[in-house]
């Protein structure tokens, strides 16, 4: 957001932004992943939300909500690529013209970091981007080489303290929001699991398909048991599970959706 928000102020049209990912691979569990945890001092369940791809999907969520920027199909493109430049040419013109898109980068030098595409058609500075070595256009994209969020969180903190100074908030109501994955065949009567289980992952989609279709919010996720059985990588909804009391999420949750009605939803309670 933060480069995103200095492009805007030089006058360029941010059109898409994202991340770079190593990896994805929605199947990862707890005890595929334990020994990277391990090694690095981490929890477990994070690295695996981490691989999984809900991480993921969460960060470009929040990133959707704060830009206004769509997601061009559930879970994202994610082309892989040699270097995040060649975004410019992997993700498709019209959607990023037409919405915005929040996508990401798999496996692209400089590996870590996160990327904004502009859109320039004047002649001018289409020449003055050449000029600079930034290509020819009219798409061109910008990125940071490093993710250093132990060490940037302080300066974040400063900006809100200081200088009541948000590096990223919503626009307005959630553009898109994170959906519930079988990771496995499922059973009826089985308790999910949550973030970095063993059970789903998250997967961002736009809010208006989402609730649309009424899909479980990955954040609700947490121990709720299935009325039905559920094939590996079909999206969970609402009336496929019985909810557990949740206290102040669900008082939370229902505040969110009478601020910002979508599609109704079948089997919300």
């Amino acid at each position: 957001m933060t480069l995103l928000r200095y492009l805007r102020s030089v006058g360029l049209r941010p059109v898409a932004a994202g991340n770079l990912k190593g990896m994805v691979d929605h199947y990862r569990t707890p005890e595929t992943q334990r020994g990277f945890a391990e090694k690095y001092d981490q929890d477990v369940r994070k690295v695996t939300s981490f691989a999984d791809a809900t991480k993921l999907s969460m960060e470009t969520t929040v990133l959707a909500n704060a830009t206004g920027f769509h997601v061009g199909r559930r879970g994202m493109y994610g082309p892989a690529c040699e270097h995040v430049r060649e975004l410019a040419n992997l993700l498709p013109a019209e959607q990023m013209l037409h919405t915005g898109l929040v996508d990401y980068a798999l496996g692209a030098a400089p590996y870590t970091g996160g990327f904004v595409i502009v859109y320039e058609d004047n002649p001018l500075k289409r020449a003055q981007m050449s000029y600079v070595k930034l290509g020819d256009g009219p798409f061109y994209v910008f990125y940071t080489p490093f993710h250093l969020p132990h060490i940037q969180i302080a300066s974040t903190i400063g900006r809100a303290v200081d200088f009541a100074d948000a590096t990223v908030a919503p626009m307005a109501g959630p553009v898109c929001e994170v959906v519930t994955v079988a990771k496995r065949d499922l059973k009826v009567g089985e308790r999910l699991d949550g973030v970095g289980g063993f059970c789903t992952y998250g997967l961002i989609d736009n809010t208006e398909t989402a609730r649309a279709a009424a899909a479980l919010p990955i954040s609700l996720s947490q121990d709720c048991i299935l009325r039905r059985n559920i094939a590996k990588d079909e999206v969970i909804l609402f009336k496929d599970v019985d909810e557990p009391a949740r206290g102040v999420v669900d008082d939370l949750w229902r505040e969110q959706i009478a601020l910002w009605p979508q599609a109704k939803r079948v089997g919300e309670r």
